[in-house]
């Protein structure tokens, strides 16, 4: 199948998530993960009206980002080291992988320089898994104070990566805890708009995430393929 032919079976399951969950569809983005995916298929995706794209690695993305169409909103959801947050404006519109209050610090100081304001989430390890970056979940609200002091980010919500279980609602427990996170740091009165966004959900698992509040879901099998089309 196409990348067109992708993306809009892919937006039919968002609909059909959202609707069995009460909700708007029009309230998950789907951001096309394309980490490992060369230009022109990255290009293709972008032709049939994706705009969100998400890479993980900062080198893959100084090489890629430049060789595709302005315009396109670029997410860093790969882990990011505080020396190499220096790249970040010159890059990314997002990143999703705050986890720590100086990477909050350095990545702000970055942006602020430049001129730039990032939307950022932050990263949390609701299942304590030892691989998973991560902060926290008591850490959570540390972070997002740091992140509300400092011009250079804007902070908009949480994001998550479950341990990894091919039954699709191995899942749902995690995305439940980042949701209950959300609603506890919420009533601890934490600005709404801090909070607007839950990144949280695959190709293997969107559906339950999405079920559970997620807003951002990170598709990138489902819209590119393995290795690609």
């Amino acid at each position: 199948m196409s990348i067109g032919t992708n993306l809009r079976h892919v937006q039919e399951r968002v609909e059909t998530a959202a609707q069995k969950a009460g909700r708007d569809p029009n309230d998950v983005l789907v951001l096309a993960i394309s980490k490992t995916m060369p230009a022109e298929l990255v290009e293709a995706a972008a032709l049939e009206g994706q705009v969100h794209f998400g890479e993980n690695r900062i080198q893959e993305s100084r090489d890629k980002i430049p060789q595709l169409p302005e315009g396109l909103i670029w997410h860093l959801v790969g882990h990011l080291q505080s020396n190499k947050a220096k790249y970040c404006p010159d890059l990314f519109d997002w990143v999703h992988s705050i986890d720590s209050v100086p990477l909050a610090r350095e990545a702000a100081h970055r942006y602020r320089e430049k001129g730039k304001v990032c939307k950022a989430l932050v990263q949390v390890n609701v299942s304590g898994e030892e691989v998973k970056y991560g902060c926290e979940p008591d850490d959570t609200g540390e972070i997002l104070s740091v992140l509300l002091e400092d011009e250079g980010i804007e902070p908009v919500g949480l994001m998550t990566m479950p341990p990894f279980d091919p039954d699709p609602e191995a899942s749902r427990p995690w995305f439940r805890a980042l949701r209950r996170l959300r609603d506890d740091l919420s009533g601890q009165g934490f600005p709404e708009n801090s909070l607007k966004e839950l990144s949280m959900g695959m190709t293997g698992d969107f559906e339950v995430a999405i079920e559970e509040g997620a807003t951002i879901v990170r598709i990138g099998t489902a819209i590119f393929g393995a290795r690609g089309i």
